[in-house]
């Protein structure tokens, strides 16, 4: 006698080919899922480093500025060469934010973000020292289009934090820097950074 053979048929074949298909749905989806949230993380870590680079930086150029007196383009009498607003910030270094290729001892830096013609982003500039027009010829050596808002504030001799820093006899007692960039549509801005400044004798020009 013949031994009746049972198979499946085609609706309980479709049944667990939908079966199947879902589950694989679902696993990709969480694989998805989990591979977007790594990139987000890699985006913000990368992010993050970037400015607090850039922070780093400008702030090892002012922790070293130095009280500097010297001329200011036409006008004749010797001024200390310090000034600042809230987005700009001109100074006197000993520590140029990119070394010149023989030894310097003091370097005029400016410190904006893109103003009138200028690219946008975070400008640097600086000039060696003695120098006529040391702010205003100073040559462009840094220029970051990420960084979308930089700030800067000062100390006074009360304990006041201004706006802005007008020069006069002395520098302020430090420099408050906030920095933030814009990389792939991301914002980070860091925690304001405080640097304090030296205090003693100005150096003629």
């Amino acid at each position: 006698m013949r031994r009746a053979q049972r198979g499946f048929t085609l609706l309980e074949l479709l049944i667990a080919l939908s079966l199947v298909a879902t589950l694989l749905v679902i696993a990709f989806g969480g694989l998805r899922v989990a591979f977007d949230s790594w990139r987000r993380g890699g985006d913000r870590a990368e992010t993050q480093q970037h400015v607090r680079g850039v922070a780093l930086v400008l702030a090892r150029t002012i922790g070293a500025a130095y009280p500097y007196r010297g001329d200011r383009g036409l006008v004749p009498e010797s001024s200390l060469l310090f000034s600042g607003t809230e987005t700009r910030l001109e100074f006197v270094t000993q520590s140029a934010p990119f070394p010149f290729p023989a030894p310097i001892a003091f370097t005029a830096v400016v410190i904006a973000l893109g103003e009138g013609g200028e690219r946008p982003g975070l400008v640097v500039r600086q000039r060696p020292l003695p120098n006529r027009n040391p702010f205003e010829d100073a040559v462009p050596v840094f220029h970051d289009a990420s960084v979308t808002s930089l700030t800067f504030q000062y100390l006074d001799q009360s304990g006041s934090w201004l706006d802005q820093w007008d020069g006069g006899q002395a520098p302020p007692r430090a420099v408050r820097v906030t920095v933030g960039t814009t990389l792939g549509g991301r914002t980070q801005t860091l925690p304001p950074l405080t640097v304090s400044l030296r205090a003693g004798e100005t150096t003629d020009q």
